[in-house]
């Protein structure tokens, strides 16, 4: 029989796990900017808008998206701020789910995530589309807290966790890229953690819209 593993190499083998930079973190810390918005399920909509295929707006109440076909993944979190969860199972809508239903432009090439009192985040279509990006309405099969985003939030692991915004209310497409409001605040404008992509001085040509 194996010997059981130590403290120690457990420990070892879960920093293998992080990107350059991050520590692992037991909880889940709230961080964010800003008041928590109080949701008002007879008001909410989920909106989709911009360099859409038949260029209309598509819209989706909360009943409706919740209705949406629902899938899980386990990813990992993490944030900027230097700390990393790892394993979480996340619930809800596949972003690709909503490409299906409300298509892109053929030249979308980018999308700008809103959320609630405005905020925005930017992403490539590619970063948006991939396989584990998630409009998150559940972690570890309990429902979010306000605190953490309910009712929704996006979840794109293979970025830091501020490309994926709480409050989520729609998402904009985009022929061109434009900063969302932490990218025009100095984050850098993609954000991959094992590149340690934080801030926008670290951009190289190519990173950023065309100024």
């Amino acid at each position: 029989m194996g010997q059981p593993e130590s403290r120690e190499n457990r420990a070892a083998a879960e920093q293998s796990e992080l990107p350059p930079g991050q520590r692992l973190q037991r909880g889940w810390p709230v961080t964010h900017y800003g008041p928590v918005p109080k949701f008002k399920p007879d008001r909410w909509e989920f909106r989709v808008f911009g360099a859409t295929a038949d260029g209309d707006k598509h819209c989706w109440n909360h009943q409706e998206f919740s209705a949406l076909p629902f899938s899980s993944v386990v990813a990992d979190l993490h944030c900027v701020t230097k700390f990393s969860m790892l394993g979480a199972e996340w619930g809800g809508v596949p972003a690709r789910t909503v490409l299906e239903l409300a298509p892109p432009a053929p030249e979308a090439t980018h999308v700008m995530v809103w959320a609630e009192y405005g905020f925005s985040s930017n992403l490539r279509m590619a970063d948006f589309a991939s396989e584990d990006a998630l409009f998150a309405t559940h972690k570890d099969g309990e429902l979010l807290t306000a605190e953490h985003g309910f009712p929704l939030r996006l979840v794109v692991p293979h970025l830091y966790a501020w490309k994926g915004p709480k409050w989520v209310r729609g998402i904009e497409y985009m022929t061109a890229d434009r900063r969302g409001f932490w990218e025009e605040r100095g984050y850098h404008n993609i954000g991959d953690p094992w590149s340690e992509q934080r801030y926008s001085y670290q951009e190289e040509p190519g990173d950023g819209p065309e100024l």
